[in-house]
């Protein structure tokens, strides 16, 4: 995977396909590869593909400073305009969909780019004292305990239907690949800016078509975080889809599927309004 320098910090990044720009950004405790493989192998033949990792993941290094929104989509942005996208649709999971979210207000044109639409999947707009609270527990037990948050998270990034249809093998697999996951990656950093997010003033400034979509038992970033922020941008479409917080994992097809099929009716919609 190639690296770009955008001021003092390295950003490590996947590109892949040809076609119209897109840009993927991860979410906490996920990388280029985990969160988007799938995406990617299905819209590589008619779209251009780059997939940053954040500081911490992948080999993007850790940064020495405190991170926050406005700084990543800084970088997201330049890196897209370094690997040679002059536009593109921006997609972000989780913390990637704070930081998408961002790249699709003014952030975008200090780059030069252009941003053609917007798909936030388990966003928030502003953590409150829920959401402290759960990122603080977050950064005790990866600092204590990897493996206990691993177990943890099973239980909360994942939809019931998915747990009602596990074994005790198929936990303890799921538990064993998050554990690596998690000691691959510095987070500590992200865990404290998913603690303390507020992007409410951002979001009226965005023009760019928007999707932003939930999972119906998320209960990470509930449903109502996410009403909220299909509220606060104009003219977003909002649609749920069954599952938990960690849809890209969960059930990749689906939430493959429902990107894909935006992303094909926005350049279709382009392509019929330029005739």
């Amino acid at each position: 995977m190639p690296t770009t320098t955008i001021g003092s910090s390295t950003v490590d990044y996947r590109s892949t396909g040809s076609g119209p720009g897109l840009l993927l950004i991860h979410g906490t405790g996920a990388d280029a590869e985990s969160n988007w493989t799938e995406l990617i192998n299905s819209v590589a033949a008619r779209f251009t593909a780059v997939a940053v990792n954040l500081p911490g993941s992948g080999r993007t290094p850790a940064s020495p400073e405190p991170l926050d929104i406005v700084t990543l989509a800084d970088q997201a942005a330049a890196t897209a305009a370094a690997a040679g996208l002059a536009d593109f649709h921006v997609v972000g999971h989780s913390l990637g969909a704070m930081i998408a979210t961002a790249v699709a207000t003014a952030v975008a044109t200090r780059h030069g780019t252009r941003v053609r639409s917007l798909v936030a999947h388990a966003g928030w707009a502003r953590s409150g004292a829920r959401e402290q609270f759960q990122f603080g527990l977050w950064a005790s037990l990866l600092r204590t305990d990897p493996e206990l948050l691993a177990r943890h998270l099973q239980l909360t990034a994942m939809g019931p239907a998915t747990l009602a249809g596990r074994d005790a093998d198929e936990f303890e697999q799921a538990v064993t690949g998050f554990t690596d996951m998690l000691s691959r990656q510095q987070l500590q950093p992200l865990i404290e800016l998913d603690a303390h997010v507020d992007i409410r003033s951002l979001l009226g400034s965005i023009t760019a078509p928007s999707l932003v979509l939930a999972g119906r038992d998320d209960q990470i970033v509930p449903v109502a975080h996410q009403h909220e922020l299909a509220r606060a941008i104009p003219g977003a479409v909002y649609r749920e889809l069954p599952g938990g917080h960690g849809l890209p994992f969960e059930d990749p097809a689906v939430f493959t599927a429902a990107i894909a099929d935006w992303l094909d009716g926005q350049e279709s919609a382009t392509s019929e309004a330029r005739r």
